[in-house]
């Protein structure tokens, strides 16, 4: 695999074994997750018709991720990574399981899948911080920032494809998208199963409410890490548009739903270009500066896309938001493993995914919010400019994060 260098100058992370084992399961698990997201949204709405349901299935699913932050990152430190992970994906193989099993018989109702999407929320809730803090375990750090890309890339790819398959899967039939999802998440989880035992060093702490909430201390000490964690909340926060696309594309474009599965893809497809171009191209200096010009690009096409009414311009602004969120992802999260210790890695992890999940949830809230009492498009452009106030203002108050050169290694010169 050493040869795969000549060919992705980038893709340095795929010469270890351990790092190709792990991002098979990445791509296995989050695409699995997206097809049940889909084809659970289309059975609750099947069975009650109610659109309020459909807020709940989201909202149920990130709950865990905020009433068990203290616990899933000090878990993350305190035992095996590797371990933790397998456990989920079995945990979310069974639930997939037990859906299909419900369905098949026809006695399933609302309030079993509720419960059983709390079980996917209690298990993701502890897989993503064991698994951001897998990956420096597994791969060098002067190839940390090429994994970082790729772990985006798998997510970017399932993104895209997750929910095209979950509908269709779900247009055969429940059970066949239950049972797709449930052979996905098993096989995560043997290819975790087969990851090298990699080094880590674990908390030996003894539990206190101190080594607890040692992961919000190490954030807020560390400027770098909180500058590069609130900058995403604060930019996502006011720049998400996601939650309105339904509006643009039947109201303002006139596309109809063709036109809004083309609309909720196009950013995927900036970021997979990114990922790409990224693969050729890495950050090599001045990664700082970069990230902050990325965001600012970001809310600058959040404007264009809010004030456009022609499709094509639309779809554009969406793709180059896509790939400019690509560039501060990559940065901001290879940044965040860099300067975290890898004794606190999972509690600082287990932050920055409740911030990521936080920022997503209010933001799409925020959106409809402000679209209901003001109106979609200036939801939408004032969200943007306010992105770029937020790129501009967090670029003067973190000045160690802006002077931040390079990304293989903790330091700014």
């Amino acid at each position: 695999m050493a040869g795969i260098t000549s060919i992705l100058p980038g893709a340095g992370a795929f010469t270890h074994r351990g790092y190709r084992l792990f991002w098979l399961a990445r791509v296995f698990s989050t695409f699995a997750a997206l097809v049940i997201s889909v084809a659970v949204g289309w059975q609750v709405y099947d069975i009650t018709r109610d659109p309020f349901d459909l807020g709940l299935v989201g909202l149920i699913q990130f709950a865990p991720s905020l009433l068990l932050v203290l616990v899933t990152g000090t878990i993350s430190d305190r035992f095996n990574r590797r371990m933790i992970i397998s456990i989920c994906q079995i945990a979310e193989g069974i639930a997939a399981l037990v859906l299909l099993l419900l369905t098949w018989h026809g006695s399933i109702t609302v309030g079993q899948v509720f419960l059983i999407l709390v079980v996917f929320g209690v298990a993701r809730a502890f897989l993503n911080p064991a698994a951001q803090s897998l990956v420096p375990n597994v791969v060098p750090p002067q190839d940390l920032s090429s994994a970082i890309a790729w772990n985006s890339s798998a997510w970017q790819l399932a993104t895209i494809l997750g929910p095209v398959a979950g509908g269709l899967l779900y247009g055969i039939s429940a059970e066949a998208a239950y049972g797709a999802a449930f052979v996905l998440f098993v096989a995560a989880g043997i290819a975790v199963a087969f990851i090298p035992k990699p080094a880590q060093k674990t908390s030996r702490e003894r539990p206190t409410w101190s080594t607890l909430i040692a992961g919000f201390e190490y954030v807020w000490r560390t400027k770098i890490v909180f500058g590069a964690i609130s900058l995403d909340l604060f930019a996502v926060l006011l720049g998400g548009a996601t939650a309105l696309l339904p509006a643009y594309a039947r109201d303002i474009l006139q596309v109809g739903p063709w036109g809004l599965g083309l609309l909720r893809a196009a950013p995927g497809l900036g970021a997979i270009a990114m990922v790409l171009f990224l693969a050729f191209r890495p950050v090599r200096d001045h990664a700082g500066r970069i990230m902050f010009v990325a965001v600012a690009v970001f809310g600058i096409f959040t404007i264009v896309f809010g004030a456009s009414k022609l499709v094509w311009l639309s779809v554009i602004a969406l793709v180059v938001m896509g790939a400019a969120d690509m560039i501060s992802v990559y940065v901001r999260e290879t940044l965040i493993q860099l300067w975290t210790p890898d004794e606190v890695r999972g509690r600082v992890s287990a932050v920055n995914m409740l911030f990521v999940g936080a920022s997503n949830e209010v933001g799409e809230f925020r959106a409809g919010t402000v679209g209901a009492l003001i109106g979609v498009v200036p939801a939408v452009v004032l969200g943007g400019i306010g992105t770029v106030l937020v790129a501009a203002l967090w670029a003067r108050w973190f000045p160690q994060l802006r002077k931040v050169r390079h990304l293989d290694a903790p330091r700014t010169d």
